[in-house]
């Protein structure tokens, strides 16, 4: 046989791989067919490379358009074996295509409009995943045929995406680029949802490697309006003592006791931004991963600079009094640096702190917050086993305290 002829033999191979998968109601190809399909592309791939250069460039050129047009039949569904042997059937006619076999069966049997509702949030759900994997971040379960779409540029979906909103395929695959831009301005198309649930993802995955620290000490609560609260919130108290109950003795009723708590109020912070013209056209993947990926930093060192700004500024909060203030119990007029005696200091303050009904609460502390630079010389106190200076190298009280 020739090269060739080969050639020939290893795509016929493939084809039948993939019409024998299609015909068991294989969505994708099993691990034993994808093991046989690739065997068949390593030989496909290792002829190309013979006969010179031009011949090379060829034969890698007809693969890539039927990897192209078989992915493109996997990904909708559809049967695309007659289009791989047509030798004139480009990778942008069999796009043209497909998208036309899909519009044709949305404006066709109303039985099927259920099945077409489903393709296209399919295609929206593969092409979300896609974008958002091209961007380089890492997804736990990607939608089926996300990988299929992966290697396609923003205008090739933006094509698609149009054909799949119900435009003709032949007019989408012939506008320029900045039509092709300016064709997304009504809420409803589908290009536009991708690019919001690719950047929302990219933004949620960002969110959580923001280096922050108010999140290890604050709790998360929830409010249904912007309203602030009505009538402030109020909790309840503890009982008192349990009384020994004589022989025949009644159990004294016993009540419990409300105290008022600081009001809540919610409020909203945002900006916006928008893809580009230049970025659009010049496919720019950044737009997806670099940008969102700011926005998520701003977002959560806003409520970084917020929380630790009511700790600097110690405001005056809902008693009339400022957060530290000493009818509070919770501050030591005799600041000074970090040390065994200031923070032995602090620790035996808190322990002596009670809740709102003069009962002991058990404080435990977990966390130490200082400036920048502390860290050093908490580190030395924390972990050295005699009192640092100590002449008499005396055990260090503080040596491994559970404190962060």
């Amino acid at each position: 046989m020739t090269i060739t002829e080969k050639l020939n033999d290893a795509r016929q191979r493939q084809q039948q791989i993939l019409n024998a998968s299609s015909a068991a109601g294989n969505e994708n190809l099993t691990e034993d067919e994808q093991r046989a399909f690739d065997e068949q592309q390593t030989i496909i791939d290792t002829l190309s490379d013979v006969g010179g250069d031009e011949r090379s460039a060829a034969a890698q050129a007809e693969n890539r358009r039927i990897a192209t047009i078989t992915e493109l039949g996997r990904t909708f569904g559809v049967d695309v074996s007659a289009m791989i042997g047509d030798t004139t059937m480009t990778e942008d006619k069999a796009r043209a295509a497909v998208l036309d076999k899909l519009k044709n069966e949305r404006t066709g049997i109303p039985a099927r409009s259920v099945q077409v509702t489903g393709e296209v949030d399919r295609f929206r759900s593969a092409a979300t995943d896609a974008l958002v994997l091209k961007a380089g971040s890492s997804l736990e379960k990607a939608a089926d045929g996300a990988n299929e779409l992966r290697g396609r540029n923003l205008r090739d979906i933006a094509r698609e995406s149009l054909v799949i909103d119900g435009k003709d395929a032949r007019s989408v695959m012939q506008m320029d680029d900045d039509n092709l831009f300016r064709s997304f301005n009504h809420p409803e198309a589908s290009f536009p949802a991708i690019l919001d649930a690719s950047i929302n993802k990219s933004i949620v995955e960002a969110y959580k490697t923001v280096p922050t620290t108010f999140d290890k000490w604050t709790t998360r609560g929830s409010l249904s309006d912007f309203k602030e609260s009505k009538d402030r919130e109020y909790v309840l108290g503890s009982f008192s003592e349990f009384k020994e109950v004589k022989e025949n003795g009644e159990i004294e009723m016993d009540t419990i006791a409300t105290d008022v708590l600081p009001t809540r109020r919610l409020k909203s912070y945002a900006k916006s931004f928008s893809m580009t013209r230049q970025a659009f056209i010049d496919d720019d993947i950044g737009f997806i991963a670099a940008i969102p990926a700011k926005f998520a930093s701003a977002a959560k060192q806003t409520i970084e600079k917020q929380v630790y700004a009511i700790l600097f500024n110690n405001p005056t909060i809902y008693d009339n009094k400022t957060l530290f203030h000493n009818d509070h119990k919770n501050q030591i007029t005799s600041g000074a640096a970090p040390g065994q005696a200031t923070i032995q200091a602090a620790i035996l303050k808190g322990r002596k702190q009670t809740n709102h009904f003069g009962e002991p609460i058990f404080w435990n502390p977990k966390y130490l917050l200082v400036g920048v630079g502390y860290e050093f010389d908490l580190a030395v106190l924390f972990r050295s086993a005699q009192v640092v200076g100590s002449a008499n190298n005396d055990i260090n009280p503080l040596y491994n305290y559970p404190l962060e």
